[in-house]
């Protein structure tokens, strides 16, 4: 394999997790576009996030590949001198100028948002959900890569952790909070169906899952 091909694919992995940090910015943005608080199936944000799982799983998808006889990469660094500082220049922007200034400040104008949004009388949930969301994009790209099996079915399988850390964990949390909520639209005789109906559907999310794969395997 030529060098520069070798020093490319090398160069692509060395990025792989700058340009995963980019990608769930972008589904932070994405995220609010599409109501915060919900996301469109097949939206922005779920492609974002699929992305992200490509990104850190490159080199188990390109061991799927060399396990049919395609030879991907070669051990070692990347041998050309631009490229590598092309890589560092590269990781070292992601690192201070993306994570360390510009998702806190796109956070904060998030919560701007929010502020605005509960002035004019709508929910300014939307606008936190995707504050907080950006807030922690960074540890959430290093939970992903902790999720990293190293399996050539690495991808689906970091997806697959990512609906199980949702079903339990995030949809517990959000049943919690629309319990408050239901209550507290009680106090202030206003209706509480939708709250406790949503919270009875988090906490049964998982359920309906395992049901519906019964069914369909039965």
């Amino acid at each position: 394999m030529p060098q520069l091909i070798t020093d490319l694919l090398q160069l692509l992995l060395g990025l792989s997790v700058p340009a995963a940090i980019c990608s769930m910015l972008f589904a932070g943005l994405a995220l609010r576009q599409e109501g915060g608080a919900t996301f469109e199936m097949g939206g922005k944000f779920q492609r974002w996030i699929v992305w992200t799982a490509i990104l850190l799983t490159i080199p188990q998808i390109l061991s799927w590949f060399a396990a049919y006889g395609f030879q991907t990469t070669q051990p070692g660094g990347i041998t050309s001198p631009w490229l590598n500082t092309m890589a560092t220049a590269f990781g070292d922007f992601v690192q201070q100028i993306v994570v360390a200034r510009l998702l806190p400040i796109a956070a904060a104008f998030f919560v701007l948002k929010a502020v605005l949004d509960a002035a004019q009388g709508h929910s300014p949930i939307g606008s936190v959900i995707a504050a907080i969301f950006l807030l922690s994009a960074a540890s959430t790209v290093t939970l992903m890569q902790s999720w990293n099996d190293g399996s050539q079915f690495a991808t689906t399988s970091m997806l697959s952790s990512v609906w199980n850390f949702l079903a339990g964990t995030i949809l517990p949390e959000a049943a919690g909070l629309a319990v408050v909520g239901a209550i507290v639209n009680f106090a202030r005789n206003r209706p509480v169906g939708a709250m406790v109906a949503s919270a009875l559907g988090f906490l049964s999310a998982s359920a309906l899952w395992r049901l519906l794969q019964v069914m369909v395997s039965g």
